[in-house]
């Protein structure tokens, strides 16, 4: 009697780790050939992630770029620019524009002037740097101001945010006081040494004439000197 043959695979089927033995059975020619395939695939794969995480990188550094370029360009479009006037004057006279003559000195003491605001007279010896307050500053330090050429522009504290706003913007960014005054004899007085403008609004195209003409003048004591580097008075906001 034949016996039966043994229960699992049949006997020409390839056991479990047949692949394995089969690698086995290469030649070692052909298993370093596999293993130079396999490295080669390997180099594919990763050259392939770095290309595409530089096009990710060259990408978002463009857009960086683009986003930096369009913030500054706003900036500079949406920022208030400063107003620009040649220093010196040519002579022209400016309608409405009165003049006076004022000697110059230091003082330690309180100064009682002739005009209001004063325009030139005797003054501290520390000038008042330049710039924009919301107090009242005090009257010895911006005549000295006025002594190296700046404009003093002062405006009554009643006159609304609208017309502030429009006084600000016909300014230069350098050798000017801006501030409040109380009893001034209009709403809005230009003051430069011995020279002085009132108007009633800040829309007055005069205000841009005086400028133009006395701004940093060289007729005044001491044209040159610094609006800097001496007293910020209470207020000052830039």
């Amino acid at each position: 009697m034949t016996p039966a043959p043994p229960s699992g695979s049949p006997s020409g089927a390839p056991k479990s780790g047949s692949s394995a033995s089969g690698a086995q059975n290469l030649t070692v020619k052909q298993q370093r050939q596999v293993q130079r395939e396999k490295k080669l695939e390997e180099f594919r794969r990763q050259e392939k992630r770095s290309k595409r995480n530089r096009k990710i990188g060259i990408i978002s550094g463009v857009v960086g770029a683009v986003a930096v370029v369009g913030l500054i360009v706003t900036s500079v479009v949406l920022t208030p620019q400063s107003a620009s006037y040649s220093a010196g004057g040519t002579g022209a006279e400016v309608d409405g524009v009165e003049t006076f003559t004022n000697t110059a000195g230091h003082v330690e003491t309180p100064v009682t002037y002739a005009q209001t605001p004063p325009a030139g007279g005797e003054h501290n010896p520390m000038w008042l740097n330049c710039g924009v307050y919301t107090e009242s500053v005090p009257n010895e330090n911006a005549v000295h101001s006025l002594e190296h050429g700046a404009i003093w522009v002062t405006y009554d504290p009643s006159i609304s945010d609208a017309e502030l706003a429009t006084l600000k913007s016909k300014l230069p960014s350098t050798y000017i006081v801006l501030s409040p005054f109380d009893d001034l004899p209009s709403p809005i007085v230009l003051s430069g040494w011995n020279v002085q403008l009132k108007v009633d609004s800040a829309d007055d195209t005069r205000i841009e004439e005086f400028l133009e003409e006395h701004w940093k003048s060289n007729t005044v004591p001491e044209p040159g000197a610094a609006c800097v580097g001496a007293y910020d008075a209470p207020g000052k906001v830039s």
